[in-house]
């Protein structure tokens, strides 16, 4: 079979995305992405165990952020974390559809993905951002996500590759089907 270079385009960034399921705050990454709310404060979800493992000088760096606004993300050391940074990223709440939240979703991964980029970070690792308490559906979330990371990664040479750490078993299979 003979390859076209798009085809050949495709294959490289698929090889360059992986799909983890376990606890984002132990993975081995340059940078882990924070599905934070708007302070950046800490809360409940992966906020709250990002923050736990992070330590105390996470939540007294992120008083210096001074917050974060929906699809935007911020950057700050990882501290106690195997990750040398956090990427804090504020996916939107789920209002049913028709208030911008799968593009502001879409902006919450691309704005990081930037931060990746311009700090040349290798490797990154992304949570189900929205997908919790904010209630976003999550096979539209794990469409919206894919295709804007293979996007990304087809025009940039970093981050060199991108996690997607998942800890449920539903996340893990529509991942799964989905790449």
């Amino acid at each position: 079979m003979v390859m076209k270079d798009n085809d050949k385009q495709t294959n490289n960034v698929r090889s360059r995305i992986k799909l983890v399921q376990g606890d984002i705050t132990k993975q081995n990454v340059d940078a882990i992405v924070n599905a934070a709310n708007r302070s950046l404060l800490g809360g409940g979800g992966v906020d709250g165990a990002i923050h736990r493992a992070a330590g105390p000088e996470l939540l007294e760096y992120c008083r210096t952020l001074n917050g974060c606004n929906t699809g935007e993300a911020k950057l700050s050391p990882g501290y106690n974390l195997p990750a040398g940074y956090v990427i804090h990223t504020v996916g939107p709440v789920w209002h049913g559809g028709n208030n911008n939240e799968p593009e502001l979703l879409k902006n919450a991964y691309l704005n990081s993905l930037k931060i990746a980029k311009e700090n040349r970070f290798k490797t990154i690792a992304f949570p189900n951002i929205s997908t919790g308490v904010y209630g976003f559906p999550k096979r539209l979330a794990a469409k919206i996500a894919i295709s804007t990371v293979k996007e990304f990664l087809a025009d940039n040479e970093f981050p060199r590759e991108v996690w997607f750490v998942v800890f449920d078993n539903q996340n893990h299979s529509i991942y799964f089907e989905m790449l």
